[in-house]
């Protein structure tokens, strides 16, 4: 959290006491700092995000397909309905952390150990919202959370094979059911140019949101022990190395400007392939660009003045950081249940959720 120094105008080699520089002043510093870290937490998710907002349930359409109806010379058309719609439900929690002591600690408190303490909670706040997406796309259950207003709500998963029925895939004018939590096969040591997931997973969305000619704006994510296999393959081109000036006759990849975790190490078979470490090793996941997202935040409704993000909640504006409250109230659940695909590479017959996130 060096920015805070920036802020107070203290540099962060001086021995400075939270009470010589004053509580206000670090007060408004740290709620600065913050919101610039919540900032840069949006962007990095905001690949998976469709929209915020304070709906606890939701009805969730995309348009139907079939054909027009041929009319005699007096007949009329059929009334016709769009198909593919589906309820969702979004959870709501309240997750947060305190920064607490008494009058001496407070006087004794240096810059920088404040800074070392607000940077745990930022962390914190960080592992958390990781956690809760990773746990939304990668659980194929559905969940059943107990709403404090609004009674039961059931949260969705991605597409799982369930009752739902979807609109018709390109190639098809029949609706059907759909599961987009796929097992490979083998497992992911044995990835090569024969046992090779990214065409399966592009196939899996592309079939809902059509085909880009020469390839799809695609992203999978994959763990860091898959990286050396992936880029292995035959039709992997790796991202140009900007500190590497390229001869003329190498193949380079365009860049990628969508905000994402991670780090973009290639496309293959079409498809983006970006390393995240905080992929479970042995999972891939896979999302369209340009469409939907799946994921949707819930927070409280504006009138409520709760606020969202990670804030800072102080019961005495004074001596704010003789006892701190830092809170994150939101619920992330799926909305758009076709724009993800889950594969676990294994060979067991059937998907299993990441221990993890069971």
């Amino acid at each position: 959290m060096s920015q805070i120094f920036g802020h107070l105008n203290v540099s962060d080699s001086d021995r400075v006491y939270n009470s010589t520089v004053g509580q206000q002043a670090i007060f408004e510093a740290a709620t600065a700092y913050v919101d610039q870290a919540n900032a840069d937490l949006s962007a990095a998710m905001s690949v998976f995000l469709e929209e915020e907002t304070s709906d606890y349930k939701r009805r969730y359409k995309l348009p139907g397909a079939g054909f027009l109806q041929k009319r005699g010379s007096d007949g009329r058309y059929a009334a016709v309905k769009a198909v593919g719609e589906w309820d969702i439900a979004l959870p709501l929690e309240d997750f947060g952390a305190q920064i607490a002591g008494n009058d001496v600690d407070m006087r004794y408190l240096t810059i920088q150990e404040l800074d070392r303490h607000l940077q745990t909670v930022v962390n914190a706040n960080t592992g958390t919202v990781r956690y809760l997406l990773l746990k939304a796309l990668l659980n194929n259950a559905q969940d059943s959370f107990v709403d404090q207003y609004h009674g039961t709500l059931l949260v969705e998963p991605l597409a799982n094979g369930d009752a739902v029925v979807y609109p018709p895939v390109l190639g098809s004018s029949t609706e059907a059911i759909d599961n987009h939590y796929l097992e490979s096969g083998y497992i992911a040591s044995a990835i090569d140019d024969t046992h090779n997931p990214f065409p399966t997973i592009k196939n899996e969305l592309e079939e809902h949101f059509g085909v880009a000619q020469g390839g799809s704006n695609i992203v999978t994510f994959i763990h860091s022990d898959q990286r050396a296999k992936v880029e292995a393959l035959a039709n992997f081109t790796e991202v140009v190395d900007p500190f590497i000036k390229q001869g003329v006759n190498t193949a380079t990849v365009l860049p990628f400007n969508i905000g994402h975790p991670g780090v973009v190490v290639g496309r293959c078979d079409g498809v983006w392939v970006v390393e995240w470490r905080w992929m479970p090793t042995g999972y891939i996941y896979g999302q369209m660009l340009g469409v939907p997202a799946p994921i949707m935040k819930r927070h409280d409704p504006e009138d409520t003045g709760l606020g969202k993000n990670l804030q800072l909640i102080a019961q005495d504006m004074e001596f704010p950081f003789t006892s701190s409250f830092w809170r994150h109230r939101l619920g992330l659940g799926v909305g758009n249940r076709l724009n993800g695909v889950v594969m676990e590479l294994a060979a067991g017959g059937t998907y299993t959720v990441p221990t993890m996130y069971q």
